[in-house]
């Protein structure tokens, strides 16, 4: 197939993306926008830079050429600097998929989305349903979201105390299990993230970095080793608390003697009534799911027609003695 082809392909393509749309590199994953489409090039801007940057039809067309000329996939790495945006646009065309986990792109025989911008284009593959994830976060998010919109948290003082210990057990959950996720997703990106460069999303950025944490070898060594450079012992050793706590038994002493002690006070999520968050949680799944039926209230209302309807035709019946 000549480029010229693919290229008002690609043409075509960009031209169905809304004007706001964010696109993002492969490897950085900088985000950049499309200023303009000309029949020769394509102008994008960086977020935060005033300036446009050309991105030139023959350009695209070395990189189709060498994407064509083998059937193994393209590996990103081998894009000059500043091109990334390259492979990018190219993978807005149906059959042109970058592959962010391999690091290549590649041509494939089925229509399929670029994973590269925030808006969905269509593709041949048909449309995309909407899977609810099945996950506690989700779950406990919801319902916190309905407390949130039932009850009016920016005035708290006012609130019901029982309004408040609902509030309070949602967030405790909700920040647990966001938590769990949070570090699932944060084992999935330490084996993508292979440089200390930021890594952009929609909603923020991340960077792989690392944290040097130091322990003690065992006592004898480290006071050996310092005895040996002049360093006497009581310099570096310390008070064993378990040690105090000890003597403390067979002394007159008081803890307050040997303690500073603060007492502070603090609310602790004792229980969580498991059925009556699934029960209400079912009743918002089932709300959700109706929204997402265009013909659930055309429905409900012929139901309502029939059963009245009914009631009418029985109570003509029973008026009229027959049963």
């Amino acid at each position: 197939m000549p480029f010229s082809v693919t290229w008002h392909t690609i043409l075509e393509e960009v031209d169905e993306v809304p004007p706001d749309a964010t696109f993002r590199t492969p490897l950085s994953e900088e985000p950049f926008r499309l200023e303009d489409v000309q029949e020769h090039r394509l102008l994008i801007s960086y977020r935060d830079q005033n300036t446009t940057i050309p991105l030139k039809r023959e350009q695209f067309e070395t990189l189709y050429q060498r994407i064509s000329d083998t059937s193994q996939a393209f590996d990103l790495d081998r894009l000059p600097a500043d091109a990334e945006p390259y492979a990018t646009i190219l993978s807005v065309h149906p059959h042109f998929e970058v592959d962010q986990r391999e690091g290549v792109l590649r041509n494939i025989d089925t229509p399929t989305p670029s994973s590269l911008t925030d808006s969905t284009l269509e593709v041949e593959s048909g449309t995309q349903t909407h899977e609810k994830p099945d996950l506690p976060v989700y779950s406990d998010a919801l319902l916190l979201i309905d407390t949130l919109e039932r009850y009016d948290p920016t005035d708290l003082s006012s609130m019901e105390t029982s309004e408040l210990v609902d509030l309070y057990t949602l967030c405790s959950d909700v920040q647990r299990n966001a938590n769990d996720l949070r570090q699932n997703v944060r084992s999935v990106l330490l084996e993508r993230l292979h440089h200390d460069r930021p890594v952009h999303g929609q909603y923020g950025s991340v960077q792989r970095t690392s944290r040097r944490n130091r322990t003690l070898k065992d006592d004898q060594t480290v006071i050996e080793l310092l005895e040996g450079q002049g360093i006497d012992r009581e310099r570096v050793t310390t008070v064993d608390t378990s040690k105090v706590d000890e003597a403390l038994e067979v002394t007159e002493l008081s803890e307050s003697n040997l303690y500073e002690i603060n007492q502070s006070q603090y609310v602790r999520k004792a229980d969580v009534d498991e059925e009556v968050k699934e029960s209400r949680l079912q009743g918002l799944k089932d709300q959700l799911a109706a929204a997402d039926n265009p013909e659930t209230d055309e429905l409900q209302q012929e139901i309502k027609e029939l059963e009245a309807r009914i009631d009418e035709l029985t109570s003509f019946s029973s008026a009229s003695g027959f049963e």
